[in-house]
């Protein structure tokens, strides 16, 4: 039986299928207040891990979530991501990876989601310019100082995860990764092998999943539908698998959470693994 639970880092435990919650509107209107109700019912569903990131709306969706969920029930981890930036409104997002802007983005996150100490924080991207050693270096006294719990990559090879774990212990990687595209299979091989918890962002292809005819026949014997094939195969795929899938309507989150009753057998899974071509 596929296991529900996963603990990151090997202590924190949370629920294997979680929230990606990207596409909340932040916005003042209509459209904020389905967002601020899409993230109670994400928690009253049971889902324990919440994505988020300083480049989503510059601190906004971090806001969002806070006035949402703030206080936090007991075991509910919001993740947010640091190392992207934008000077002003009017200039573009650049990677920033200085170690003064990453502990002034942690300090903005801190804030933003009303803690004291976030227990997962991870890096959004490598920034080229700046060392691997020094980006990590101040997350890893960032962690020290108790204002970080764990560590965490996104978008990175495994030559670069392999080079990351010589600096500092790394919990978490997000990559992008569904059926239909496992660019990133090393990756999550690498971090299969180490316990380290992956967790692939794009989960569902964006719905490309449902123009699969594979993909669409397994759903149709199983009376599902392709998004949630496409979240139960992930969860089969590998035990560290942590599947973030993201939307802005109620329906379609308790679509998604649904998922995790979806029960692939090992035919299905050799199907759906012919049907994209994997390794």
């Amino acid at each position: 039986m596929t296991a529900t639970t996963f603990r990151i880092g090997g202590d924190l435990e949370v629920r294997r299928l979680g929230f990606g919650a990207m596409h909340l509107a932040t916005d003042p209107g209509p459209a904020r207040e389905a967002a601020l109700s899409v993230a109670r019912r994400a928690v009253e569903l049971g889902i324990t891990l919440v994505d988020t990131a300083h480049m989503y709306g510059g601190g906004a969706n971090e806001e969002i979530l806070a006035e949402a969920l703030h206080p936090y029930p007991e075991g509910l981890l919001i993740t947010t991501k640091v190392g992207i930036t934008r000077p002003s409104p009017s200039e573009e997002w650049k990677l920033d990876g200085r170690p003064d802007s990453l502990r002034d983005q942690v300090e903005q996150a801190l804030r933003r989601l009303r803690v004291e100490r976030i227990e997962l924080l991870q890096l959004h991207r490598i920034d080229p310019e700046t060392p691997l050693a020094e980006q990590l270096g101040a997350l890893r006294d960032l962690r020290d100082e108790g204002k970080i719990g764990r560590i965490g990559l996104s978008e990175i090879t495994a030559a670069e995860l392999a080079e990351a774990r010589k600096t500092v212990e790394i919990a978490s990687v997000q990559n992008r990764y569904n059926l239909l595209d496992r660019e990133h299979e090393p990756v999550l091989r690498a971090c299969e092998a180490a316990g380290i918890a992956f967790l692939p962002w794009r989960p569902v292809a964006w719905g490309d999943s449902g123009a699969n005819a594979e993909v669409l026949a397994v759903a149709a014997e199983l009376e599902v539908t392709p998004t949630q094939v496409a979240l139960a195969w992930l969860l089969a795929r590998s035990p560290v698998v942590l599947p973030i899938p993201g939307t802005a309507r109620i329906d379609h989150l308790e679509e998604n959470v649904a998922a995790e009753d979806v029960r692939l057998t090992s035919a299905h899974l050799q199907v759906l693994d012919r049907s994209a071509g994997a390794e």
